[in-house]
């Protein structure tokens, strides 16, 4: 197989929120929740161990503190579902929500020194949850980093009360 058409099968080209488990959210929680499903689409690497190749649909479900990932064929047809424990991410999901506030709060008031150490704070959080992340799909989907990221981005918007 040639790089190219390996590129264009090992990925994810849609991504799609449970509404009836995960609900509809607020104006700005919807928006973030667009933006992070976009920016995942758009650039991704995607692939499941063991499989002829994609591309590949995600559906996302919450199902009590588990997070849902029903991995589809582009024709739809289910292949697998992986469910992920979202209770390894607490600590990491309140310290970034609340290094967010914080960020928030100073881009009014702070130096751009200080904003800048606080957006540092924030993106070594985010690496951290994509890094856990990552060590919790392996041997079950691969995904490079920056995938990784883009879908941490996505369950944080998930759980972003706005």
């Amino acid at each position: 197989m040639h790089r190219r058409e390996s590129q264009s099968r090992n990925r994810l080209v849609s991504v799609t929120l449970d509404e009836t488990s995960i609900g509809r959210g607020n104006p700005d929680q919807e928006h973030e929740r667009a933006i992070a499903i976009y920016d995942l689409v758009e650039e991704n690497s995607f692939s499941l161990p063991n499989h002829a190749g994609g591309p590949y649909q995600l559906l996302i479900a919450l199902h009590e503190s588990k997070l849902a990932l029903n991995i589809k064929d582009e024709a739809g047809e289910l292949i697998i579902v992986h469910i992920l424990s979202l209770t390894p991410f607490r600590r990491i999901l309140k310290d970034y929500f609340m290094i967010c506030e914080s960020y928030y709060a100073a881009i009014r008031t702070a130096s751009p020194a200080q904003i800048e150490a606080i957006d540092m704070g924030r993106r070594g959080l985010h690496n951290e949850g994509a890094q856990l992340l990552a060590e919790r799909l392996r041997g079950k989907i691969d995904v490079d980093f920056d995938t990784t990221r883009r879908i941490f981005t996505l369950i944080t918007a998930l759980h972003w009360k706005g």
